[in-house]
């Protein structure tokens, strides 16, 4: 590694990040920006790729980290995490590593922030040393992380001067000074890039091989920028779509598809795991892009990465852009890139502003560009951006003199990732035949108009609403967080999941039937042995809420089925069928008796899915209500009562 003129050699820090849907990965590379404008080499890369013993060439550790499921980490720092908890590392292990943290948590869940907490109280453990105060952002907040993230980026930035200041002389990169991106696209013809197409970037050759792409109209779950999808527990797999099906009227409101997909490989998952769909860009939308940009004469050219930073090519850490995508057949062409991998249709970060502002000549658009960047005008930047869901696409036509050099594509776009869905399937329903699986999703259509009377849709639904039965496509299958147990079995459970929230809760309701169908004797499929639960399942009961009984009251006919055969009951809340709203907070305070004598006498569980936000808070208020009325409790002895049953495992919550 070289040193930077005027500091010393040893100016070098990590940024390590573990991110589910990409939200922590921006924000790590946002810190990276930072540290290389005050003259730091920095490497920014998943938590998965660092082994304890190679932090110690970093003088400075920033983690940043999001928190999933239950108190959970995401996928790609929890092989890092097990090896920072071997007993054998020593307390001053790091003893010669400084360390910050950032959190991105939703505080309706009862564990908020839990995985950054986590990594912090252990880097302290091992000796490590806090120079900055952790930061935690809270999705649930009116502003977005943003409105953690601005402030706690200018502490960062000051701890870092005052930690490590600059030499006499040398003054931080100022924002107008256009950073050098690690890689750079390149026609393969020219290994360095002009001037005028990279504002001053060079770009270096290496030996990375073109990007191969996957099987034509499927997109393979292989992301730009590295983020610990292969050996991290997520399975690739080939799936044929079996129906498509609307299962919504056509007059309501909200187009909900019921999709069944099969494999001919045995895959097997329980209640609450995800599978990821991973959606392509329209040829309408990629073809406005090219031409808005002057990229239509380079958009069949077979294209590469060339690396412009020399540090990236440690052995170490992920190389190259480009990672499962390279297992493949093929070659990368800026069309590809557009349909497959980046999202032209994000809502823009202000860093996405900062950068654009620089491919402009036109000072009114650069003013403007400039002031949206600017932390000062965060309003300004949600009334414009956020409030209205414009995306990136619509901002590249309104800002209209910004071109921006294809070969600085993959660097200003975002990176197009899967929409995790949870499977609906479960028991019988999970087997096809003796080696194919079988999996079902409900997913609900993204598209409404937006306060300026603008359509929007989602870019992962609306691509699955026009996909054809008998499409092949590749996807992932993942744990969730619920983390479902045969063993389970006997004791009482209680699920509540609104609209869509029902996924999961069909997939469990299926899969007690299936063990209650084994301890009866009467079931030789193959799956889980209940055989530790000692008797037929516990009882079963659902709390399901929509608006409408008739519109989307969601697997009802299946319900009326099961009763007769597992000991299972549903309660329903159709928020809009009468004059006053319910919920289902309401019907649990209607079944006050019931819930009580399941979680208080009989220890029974909670499940709780849907939507994020006030929902799990009023059901959570419900629950407290009820204890301290039926269990005769103090509120403060119902509040400790239900956060026992979250450390026990009896209260489980996963919401979107």
């Amino acid at each position: 590694m070289t040193a930077i003129k005027g500091q010393d050699h040893d100016r070098i820090a990590a940024v390590g990040y573990g991110s589910e849907t990409g939200n922590a990965q921006e924000y790590a590379e946002e810190v990276g920006h930072l540290l290389e404008r005050l003259h730091f080499q920095t490497i920014v890369t998943t938590l998965d790729a660092f082994e304890p013993a190679s932090l110690a060439q970093f003088k400075f550790l920033i983690v940043v980290v999001s928190t999933t499921g239950q108190g959970d980490l995401p996928i790609n720092a929890q092989l890092f995490w097990k090896k920072l908890l071997r007993r054998k590392l020593p307390p001053d292990y790091l003893g010669n590593v400084n360390f910050t943290s950032f959190g991105l948590g939703d505080s309706s869940y009862p564990q908020f922030n839990w995985a950054a907490r986590k990594f912090h109280k252990r880097l302290l453990q091992l000796g490590a040393h806090e120079i900055c105060q952790r930061g935690e952002a809270d999705e649930q907040h009116e502003e977005g992380q943003d409105a953690s993230w601005i402030p706690w980026s200018a502490t960062l930035r000051q701890c870092i001067l005052d930690a490590y200041p600059l030499k006499p002389g040398i003054d931080p990169i100022p924002e107008a000074v256009l950073l050098k991106p690690k890689w750079l696209l390149s026609s393969g013809l020219d290994v360095k890039t002009d001037q005028s197409s990279t504002k001053g970037s060079e770009s270096q050759s290496t030996d990375e091989q073109p990007y191969a792409n996957g099987v034509a109209g499927d997109r393979e779950p292989s992301l730009i920028y590295g983020n610990g999808v292969s050996g991290s527990g997520i399975r690739r797999i080939s799936v044929t779509i079996e129906e498509n099906k609307r299962v919504t009227p056509l007059d309501h409101w909200q187009d909900v598809r019921h999709l069944h997909l099969s494999s001919p490989s045995r895959v097997d998952y329980d209640p609450g795991d995800v599978l990821t769909i991973y959606p392509l860009n329209s040829n309408e939308d990629v073809n406005i892009i090219l031409t808005s940009m002057d990229w239509k004469e380079n958009a069949e050219q077979t294209l590469r990465f060339e690396a412009t930073d020399r540090m990236q090519m440690s052995d170490l850490y992920q190389s190259s852009p480009l990672t499962m995508a390279q297992q493949h057949d093929g070659r990368l062409t800026l069309r590809k890139l557009l349909t497959h991998h980046l999202d032209i249709r994000a809502i823009p970060r202000r860093s996405f502003f900062s950068t654009i502002a620089h491919f402009t000549d036109d000072p009114f658009q650069k003013e403007r560009l400039l002031e949206f960047a600017d932390p000062k005008y965060i309003d300004e930047l949600y009334d414009y951006t956020t409030r209205p869901r414009r995306s990136i696409l619509e901002v590249l036509q309104e800002f209209d003199t910004v071109k921006i050099p294809w070969q600085w594509a993959a660097h200003v776009l975002p990176e197009l990732r899967g929409r995790q869905f949870s499977i609906a399937s479960g028991g019988s329903r999970k087997q096809i035949s003796v080696q194919g699986t079988s999996f079902e999703l409900l997913v609900a259509i993204i598209k409404y108009k937006t306060v300026i009377r603008r359509l929007r849709e989602g870019v992962c639904t609306r691509y699955i609403a026009g996909l054809p039965t008998g499409t092949d496509m590749t996807v992932t299958v993942q744990r969730g967080g619920l983390h479902v147990h045969a063993s389970e079995a006997q004791r009482p459970v209680i699920m509540i999941g609104p609209g869509t929230g029902i996924a999961p809760m069909r997939s469990l309701i299926w899969e007690r039937y299936h063990w209650h169908q084994l301890h009866l004797g009467t079931s030789h499929e193959g799956g889980h042995d209940p055989a530790t639960s000692g008797g037929a399942i516990g009882e079963t009961v659902l709390f399901y809420g929509c608006r409408n009984k008739e519109a989307d009251f969601f697997y009802h006919e299946e319900w009326g089925t099961l009763k007769s055969h597992m000991p299972l009951r549903v309660f329903t809340a159709f928020s809009r069928d009468q004059a006053a709203k319910i919920y289902v907070q309401d019907i649990l305070r209607q079944q006050s008796e019931l819930v009580s004598d399941l979680l208080l006498s009989k220890s029974g569980l909670v499940y709780v899915c849907g939507s994020s936000g006030k929902m799990p808070q009023a059901v959570r208020a419900a629950l407290t209500d009820i204890f301290e009325r039926c269990g005769e409790m103090s509120h403060a002895e119902a509040e400790k009562y239900l956060q026992n049953m979250e450390k026990e495992g009896r209260y489980k919550q996963e919401t979107w």
